[in-house]
């Protein structure tokens, strides 16, 4: 029997159920050919329940690590160390708590276990594993290990692992402040050796940002960079003398050059307390003038108001007249300008003069003999007082001692041309040594060497100079008059001194001038010093650079001036 039609009423009843049906996600098994529904089988069932419990057992463990940590983020953001380092607010005097801060330089057996507080330059870090650091402190000559270690959270002086990432990142040349413990040790990556200082408290007072270059690197001696050249393993960057003078400030904190400027000034304080010692008082002449006072030759001319003026090539005129106004013995450290065009290892434009004027009573050599004495203590001084910065400097810059005789060397200029022609020595020019020629730089230093050689001494005296090679106020020899009363001072074959006795007869004078072509209405006033009459007097004058380059072999003076000047640097 056939079924009904539908009606169009009952069509679309069953249209809108067929969606609803599905909508409700009805799992109805679908009919089996037979027409039975099939069920899932009891393996499925069970890997089911499985793989649910193992989500339930994921879900739980994820549940605990993200509160272990929030826990774990939490105790570290509570940072129990968190006032005993940081950056300081800027220093502007706030308070004076008078308390004393440790020189590296006096630290002695005494200092073990001593809590101390100092400032210094962060010079270097390393971290050693994650819960230790060790800094090296720089003091001017001196560096000093320091030791961070993470410590416990009942530790007084706490040290947490915020403060250890912390010392890390301190940039290097920043100026920390300190507090610890100091302790014994053995250290070989420092100065100071016997010490090291355990760190409680860290801060940076003063952080910089990019350097020029690092002071380690400046501070390499020529050897270093030997070594590199055949090891490949070791990378060096070598610093040039004008970058360094490009960024003195940074080249000046190296131990080398700290020490260097030590000597510097100890040369410019024995000097003084020699003389002081001797009767001698300083004066402090002008090194504006409105004349040049040897002969012009070499002078920077300058503005004047409506007029020129030069600055002083020496004080020359000053120390004279110092001598003609009846002081007797005199001295003055101070400037001196040379407007030569000398590129060379030993030639400023500017430097600075150790010059003395003495009155005598009988011989010039009266006052050739207190510069001599004079420089001598000068250099027991040093060999004496500042072992520890030559050490400093000799890493750097070896060197043997510099030698000087306790009677010291004198010898007559034609004495050294014969030295040196016995040796094989040529003028400048090729031709055969002159006894009355002027002595090159390369002659001067083959001399220093046969002297050395012969006498072992790197310190003597050239006497009686040829009168044509020295200044028109210089007095001639009485005997022989190809000869003068003049003498220059010698230290590793290079001239440091250069005196004479002067001229002190107006009259003589005028003829000397004269006799060198020098018309003497160009300079009344040097002439007007000697018409009130002047005694018999002689002097000198002495490179402070000089002196320190030579002592120390720096091998280039502009490495014993503090901002040096010469034909191609006015900056910095």
């Amino acid at each position: 029997m056939s079924e009904p039609i539908p009606t169009e009423a009952q069509a679309a009843q069953t249209q809108n159920a067929a969606p609803a049906a599905a909508s409700t996600g009805s799992t109805a098994p679908a009919p089996t050919a037979e027409g039975e529904a099939a069920g899932p089988t009891k393996g499925e069932l069970k890997r089911r329940a499985k793989e649910a419990e193992k989500a339930k057992k994921a879900a739980e463990r994820a549940a605990r690590e993200e509160e272990e940590r929030k826990k774990r983020e939490a105790k570290e953001a509570q940072d129990n160390a968190k006032q005993n380092y940081g950056k300081l607010p800027l220093h502007q005097s706030q308070e004076r708590n008078n308390r004393k801060f440790l020189k590296f330089g006096e630290l002695s057996e005494a200092s073990v276990g001593q809590r101390v507080i100092f400032r210094a330059r962060m010079h270097n870090s390393r971290a050693q594993g994650a819960k230790i650091v060790f800094l090296n402190f720089r003091q001017q000559t001196h560096t000093l290990q320091g030791v961070l270690v993470v410590s416990g959270d009942n530790d007084e002086n706490q040290v947490s692992k915020q403060m250890l990432k912390f010392s890390q990142l301190i940039p290097s040349e920043s100026i920390v402040l300190v507090e610890g413990v100091i302790k014994s040790a053995e250290v070989k990556s420092c100065t100071i050796t016997d010490y090291e200082v355990g760190i409680n408290k860290l801060f940076t007072a003063v952080e910089v940002g990019e350097l020029p270059f690092s002071i380690d690197d400046a501070s390499r001696a020529e050897a270093d960079f030997e070594k590199a050249e055949q090891d490949e393993n070791l990378q060096y960057s070598r610093v040039a003398l004008p970058t360094r003078l490009d960024n003195r400030v940074m080249d000046l904190r190296t131990p080398t050059n700290q020490a260097i400027f030590r000597v510097q000034s100890a040369v410019g304080q024995l000097f003084r307390d020699y003389l002081n010692s001797q009767g001698f008082i300083e004066i402090h002449s002008p090194k504006l003038q409105g004349a040049a006072t040897e002969s012009g030759a070499s002078v920077f001319k300058v503005q004047y108001f409506n007029g020129t003026a030069f600055l002083a090539q020496s004080p020359q005129l000053a120390k004279q007249m110092a001598i003609a106004g009846d002081m007797e013995r005199v001295y003055e450290i101070g400037p001196v300008f040379r407007a030569e065009d000398s590129n060379t290892h030993r030639h400023m434009t500017e430097f600075m003069g150790l010059d003395l004027e003495m009155a005598f009573e009988e011989h010039y050599h009266e006052v050739l003999e207190v510069l001599d004495e004079m420089l001598k203590n000068i250099f027991k001084g040093l060999q004496q007082g500042f072992k520890h910065e030559i050490e400093v400097i000799k890493k750097q810059f070896p060197h043997e001692d510099f030698l000087f005789l306790d009677e010291t060397l004198k010898l007559p200029f034609k004495e050294g041309i014969k030295m040196l022609k016995e040796a094989g020595a040529k003028a400048s020019d090729g031709s055969e040594l002159g006894e009355l020629d002027d002595l090159s730089t390369e002659n001067e230093k083959f001399l220093g060497r046969l002297v050395r050689e012969k006498y072992q001494t790197d310190y003597f005296i050239l006497d009686k100079f040829p009168l044509a090679i020295r200044p028109f106020y210089t007095m001639p020899d009485p005997v022989d008059p190809t000869l003068s009363n003049s003498y220059d001072f010698f230290m590793r074959g290079e001239e440091i001194l250069s005196g004479a006795q002067r001229v002190h007869d107006p009259a003589f004078l005028v003829e000397r001038m004269k006799s060198v072509g020098i018309d003497p209405a160009t300079m009344t006033g040097y002439l007007d010093a000697f018409k009130l009459g002047a005694p018999p007097h002689a002097g000198g004058g002495i490179g402070l650079e000089r002196v320190v380059m030579l002592f120390l072999k720096l091998g280039n003076i502009r490495r014993a001036s503090l901002f040096p000047r010469d034909p191609k640097r006015l900056t910095p």
